[in-house]
């Protein structure tokens, strides 16, 4: 009899220790994560960057977007082209102008990120004007500003380049 009513007990000794060591585990584990994130430069959202909008006569013309880390802000932004719209209709969100995604961009202090966004890609007289942009991070898009452009855009099929630390690789070349 005696030995019926020591398995349990000891299946309950052993399962208490296994349960312990997977806490402890677990716990080394989260702290290890999350000493490697506190090092790491963390991804931009909308809301760590100011922006300036400047209108380009290159390649046909088109709107220069300069994104700067706000003060004591350190991120990065991904080599994809930003979320925008110039209005709320499908038709005026940018599609991609690149078809690879480009090396990031970390942003602190001066360092500064670019991105070029033409809002006619099409040869006619068609299109929407529009006084502003709406502009997101990727993955941010809740978050979107609304900046004033330089001057009216006329709209139809825009598109944008990825984010480039380089102003002459936003150039947004159509066609």
């Amino acid at each position: 009899m005696r030995s019926r009513f020591a398995a349990p007990s000891a299946r309950l000794a052993l399962a208490a220790v296994a349960a312990m060591a997977v806490t402890a585990t677990a716990t080394a584990s989260a702290a290890a994560t999350a000493d490697s994130r506190s090092s790491a430069v963390r991804a931009c959202v909308t809301k760590d960057l100011t922006y300036k909008v400047s209108l380009k006569t290159q390649a046909g013309g088109y709107y220069l977007v300069t994104a700067k880390a706000k003060s004591g802000v350190t991120c990065y932004l991904e080599g994809v082209f930003p979320s925008a719209s110039f209005g709320s209709s499908p038709d005026t969100e940018v599609s991609p102008a690149e078809d690879a995604v480009s090396e990031g961009v970390t942003l602190s202090g001066s360092t500064a990120a670019y991105s070029g966004i033409n809002p006619m890609t099409t040869n006619n007289d068609h299109g929407k004007e529009f006084d502003f942009l709406h502009l997101a991070v990727a993955g941010d898009e809740t978050s979107a500003v609304t900046l004033a452009l330089p001057e009216t855009a006329t709209v139809d099929r825009p598109v944008a380049t990825n984010w480039h630390a380089d102003p002459a690789d936003a150039v947004p070349f159509s066609g």
